[in-house]
């Protein structure tokens, strides 16, 4: 269906030379799923731009074809090109709230296509979007249709680019990490969704992503691209068993699993990708590869094919061999002991957030759980449980309505130095206009805390601490990679020597290897300094590795708590329990759970939350007695606690 044979893109950006994509080759059947996957920067993006036509200000295709079914794509007139575009050929974009028009109407957008390319009328037309809203599984499609995309949830608008990129039923499709920004369990709805749709009508698909779990689940073929080069290329199954390329084994390891111990770290690629700027001699992953030698770094390897599986590597491994991983010296932290006074202490908590009239957000609704000292307290949910408007409330940064923080015997009522967050977006909470020195300086300037030489010397020593040279003091941040930013935001948070950290979200947009990289940061400095922490994520893997306890949130409410080992092993709640059958297994040999057991439908709004058990009107399990009486929380044992009318485990005493 689609065949790029050398195909290679350049970008000026003044007198800088960007070339993202180097004479790479790669073959879409009809009918089949193309996985491309690899680090930020390595192409993906910008090859399903080049296929679309749609490369930024000064892209150009500088070599190589773009074979559609027989025609070639590579040199087409503009208005031909158009009328293949978003036709024959369509793309479903990474972020759907920048890709919709936010002052058009869902059913202007949908419609659009139709009109263009098929002369519909505008009632035809909205007809057929009407008909694709249902077909991607839109709630009431025809009221969405004069919604705008504000009005929508995260998941709703990945349905709505999926229905803009179907509606006149292309032969092929670009899923641009069409789920990188959606929780777990919409994640895998779009997934399946996509796949349902392909099958029914017809279509080829490249699902360009970072995640190895994804391509596993969803991918018939994978290319692998680093550099802007394919790495390696074949049938998924085999390049997961029979792994050649050095790089993709090096992705697989830095996977972290439900099933790792937490006494190791994470493998995680040292350094970071390949300047494009820069013309590259040898093997582009040389640099950071520990078996390259002086035959790597001076000539370039070309794709050896091996019966349909194809890599670019001097001294290839043969399957996925485990890496050796390096243990923490220090112990796991302590969990608290008969009688023990918590460091943090959390009581009832309560936050509604107004929205206009008498109407609010009920964001949290009467949260309770302890941190001992050193200890780590995950939390986890889909987005739009309480988790962040929690933890801004844990450092005093929002004032909760009811109930109340307790930090080592005090009552919180003001922010304090001893209680740091790190927050999400490294991007966001860094002021682009100040260099790091000053970032790291101001809240010691703030407290008043030394001369500015020594300010400036703490802030060289927080930086040897997160792993970054003194080099990046005098650096912006927009000068920084995202996994730089995001060591420089835990230097920040760890200036004035906190004994609670919260990190809110603090690897969620980060690639593979250099999330392995900051977590282990994190763990490791967690431990070393006694850190109490509380980690919030809807990733369950890295609450996993990072957290002692766990406590699971839905609607505002803790559903499930308990160690790391009773949440994940012996899940006692519906909700927890769909989570983790969401999560998608770097393994292709590994049996999927069912559909049925995940959680399915879209958050209810948290502004008129359903009566008795919030999760009733996503359960298989709900009854009548569910929809009356507010479930409390029930022991398991002694450390394990759930609210549910029908727990997965049997349960003890009610507290």
């Amino acid at each position: 269906m689609l065949t790029i044979r050398d195909l290679s893109v350049e970008i000026r950006r003044g007198e800088r030379v960007v070339r993202p994509v180097s004479d790479v080759n790669l073959v879409l059947n009809r009918g089949e799923t193309l996985g491309i996957v690899g680090e930020t920067g390595s192409g993906k993006s910008m090859t399903g731009l080049a296929v679309m036509g749609m490369l930024p200000a000064g892209g150009r295709v500088t070599g190589g074809s773009i074979d559609l079914d027989g025609k070639e794509l590579v040199g087409l007139p503009a208005a031909q090109y158009r009328a293949i575009r978003g036709n024959d050929v369509a793309m479903v974009f990474q972020d759907s709230m920048t890709a919709l028009n936010p002052t058009r109407r869902i059913g202007e957008q949908v419609a659009e296509p139709v009109r263009l390319h098929h002369g519909a009328s505008r009632r035809a037309a909205r007809g057929r979007a009407e008909e694709m809203l249902a077909l991607v599984g839109l709630p009431r499609p025809a009221e969405r249709l004069d919604d705008y995309p504000h009005q929508l949830s995260g998941g709703m608008r990945q349905r709505v680019m999926i229905a803009m990129a179907l509606v006149c039923e292309p032969r092929v499709v670009i899923a641009d990490e069409p789920t990188t920004a959606l929780d777990v369990t919409i994640q895998a709805e779009i997934l399946d969704l996509l796949d349902d749709l392909r099958s029914r009508l017809g279509m080829s698909m490249i699902l360009i992503t970072h995640d190895m779990g994804v391509i596993a689940r969803h991918a018939d073929r994978v290319g692998v691209m680093y550099g802007g080069r394919v790495a390696e290329t074949g049938p998924t199954p085999v390049l997961f068993s029979r792994t050649r390329h050095r790089y993709t084994h090096a992705l697989l390891s830095s996977i972290p699993s439900l099933t790792h111990d937490r006494r190791e770290e994470l493998f995680s690629i040292p350094g970071a990708p390949p300047d494009l700027t820069v013309a590259q001699a040898g093997c582009p992953f040389a640099p950071r590869c520990d078996a390259a030698t002086d035959r790597c770094r001076e000539e370039r390897p070309t794709l050896l094919n091996e019966e349909g599986h194809a890599h670019a590597c001097l001294h290839p491994v043969d399957g996925p061999a485990t890496r050796e991983r390096s243990r923490f010296v220090t112990p796991q932290a302590i969990l608290p002991e008969s009688g023990q006074e918590p460091r943090l202490r959390v009581v009832d908590l309560r936050r509604e957030h107004p929205i206009g009239g008498r109407r609010t957000v009920k964001a949290v609704s009467g949260v309770s759980f302890e941190v001992a000292a050193g200890e780590t307290f995950g939390l986890v949910g889909e987005s739009g449980c309480g988790k962040s408007s929690l933890g801004r409330m844990l450092v005093a940064l929002d004032r909760p309505d009811a109930g109340e923080v307790i930090f080592e015997g005090e009552r919180v009522t003001r922010t304090r130095s001893s209680l740091q967050m790190m927050f999400q977006d490294s991007n966001a909470s860094l002021d682009p206009r100040m260099r790091i020195a000053t970032i790291l300086r101001e809240p010691l300037a703030i407290q008043g805390a030394g001369s500015r030489a020594q300010r400036t010397a703490r802030a060289r020593e927080l930086l040897h601490d997160v792993g970054l040279p003194a080099s990046v003091m005098e650096r912006y941040p927009y000068e920084l990679s995202g996994g730089q930013r995001q060591r420089v935001g835990l230097a920040r948070a760890l200036a004035l020597d906190p004994t609670v950290l919260v990190a809110d979200e603090p690897v969620s947009a980060l690639d593979v290897s250099i999330r392995s990289q900051v977590l282990n940061l994190m763990r490791r400095i967690q431990l070393e300094r006694g850190l109490s922490s509380v980690v919030i994520s809807h990733d369950l893997a890295v609450v996993r590795y990072l957290a002692d306890r766990v406590g699971v949130m839905y609607l505002g409410k803790l559903v499930e708590t308990g160690t790391a080992e009773e949440v994940y092993g012996t899940a006692a709640h519906p909700y927890t329990a769909g989570l983790l059958a969401a999560i998608p297994d770097a393994d292709p040999e590994v049996r999927r759970p069912e559909a049925s057991a995940r959680v399915r439908g879209e958050l209810p709004s948290p502004v008129n939350p359903p009566s008795g058990c919030r999760f009733r009107t996503r359960c298989a399990l709900a009854t009548d007695l569910c929809a009356a009486q507010e479930p409390p929380l029930t022991q398991v044992t002694g450390t394990h606690q759930v609210a549910c009318h029908h727990p997965l485990q049997a349960v003890g005493t009610r507290s």
